[in-house]
């Protein structure tokens, strides 16, 4: 069975419980290694009032020890997510686990710690020197983000030749997509041959340089951004590129929220993580919790080549 290492997110919030209730199912198929301490596990399992599987897995000396407290935005809470984070990492380097499941993190509280990354792919990226790949999705649908978090006014002026070239090269040789890929457009109508933007013409360049490098056509034409995603469309096809977030995102979660996981392309270690947040509102109440997208990360692990 493969070796995963979890990283266990923000404890305020509700990756610990994910984490918990759904161990013995995902045992089964996997062995886990859970980066978060004994004292800590305990203090979160009094807490949500459940018992701690005999063969749940912990590492020692994660973080200094705090009190959990639930749904708050904490620089404690923080510390001990980005530290665990790190803890994970360093196993998959050392190749101590075959991979990483990262549970969800607050930006904020790591911003409060001191931490310097927006998040784990922020993070991966500096530590590995690599530009890694955010794709989010599920079997149905993947969509990787050319551009991801930066202001809407700015992702025009960051799509150039060069650049998307790279990523087109990139994302094939990882993600190894068994069909066409589609690569959305940017305008309106795809931008009408120029009559509502000329950034296709750039797109349409890198597609031409990423088919000549790799021997084959394997991305379609920038596809229209409005109809890309319609049930005709998108039979054609399980994998698009998107030129910004909420461009792949929107659709994407509209269709999928409870499945999609987001996947670190690109990468010399293998990274899944759930596609969704700390969920403060409900952590610790005794709500159940739809853990199909926790499910999901850990099944493309084992699935996985990687």
């Amino acid at each position: 069975m493969k070796k995963i290492a979890v990283s266990i997110g923000d404890l305020n919030g509700i990756g610990i419980e994910l984490a918990l209730r759904n161990h013995h199912k995902i045992s089964q198929k996997a062995d886990l290694i859970y980066c978060i301490d004994r004292a800590m596990l305990e203090q979160a399992a009094d807490k949500l009032n459940t018992a701690i599987p005999e063969d749940f897995l912990t590492i020692d000396d994660i973080a200094p020890s705090f009190g959990i407290e639930p749904g708050k935005v904490d620089s404690t809470s923080g510390a001990y997510a980005y530290a665990s984070f790190v803890t994970a990492v360093e196993l998959a380097k050392k190749g101590e686990v075959d991979a990483i499941c990262t549970l969800p993190i607050h930006k904020k509280a790591w911003e409060l710690a001191g931490v310097r990354y927006k998040g784990h792919t922020d993070a991966l990226r500096d530590f590995f020197q690599r530009e890694a790949i955010m794709m989010l999705g599920c079997e149905k649908m993947y969509v990787a983000l050319f551009t991801e978090h930066i202001p809407l006014k700015e992702v025009a002026g960051s799509i150039n030749e060069a650049d998307l070239t790279r990523f087109l090269i990139d994302f094939y040789t990882t993600a190894k997509p068994k069909k066409i890929v589609g690569v959305l457009g940017l305008n309106p109508h795809a931008g009408d041959d120029g009559v509502l933007g000329d950034e296709e013409r750039i797109i349409q360049q890198a597609i031409d340089n990423a088919h000549q490098e790799l021997g084959k056509k394997v991305f379609s034409s920038p596809l229209v951004p409005d109809v890309a995603f319609t049930p005709r469309v998108r039979a054609n096809y399980t994998h698009y590129i998107a030129m910004y977030h909420d461009q792949g995102l929107a659709p994407l979660k509209a269709l999928y929220f409870d499945e999609g996981i987001n996947v670190s392309l690109n990468l010399p270690i293998l990274r899944t993580s759930v596609d969704h947040g700390t969920a403060f509102d409900i952590a610790y109440q005794g709500i159940e919790l739809n853990a199909q997208s926790y499910l999901n990360a850990i099944d493309y692990i084992v699935k996985s080549n990687a």
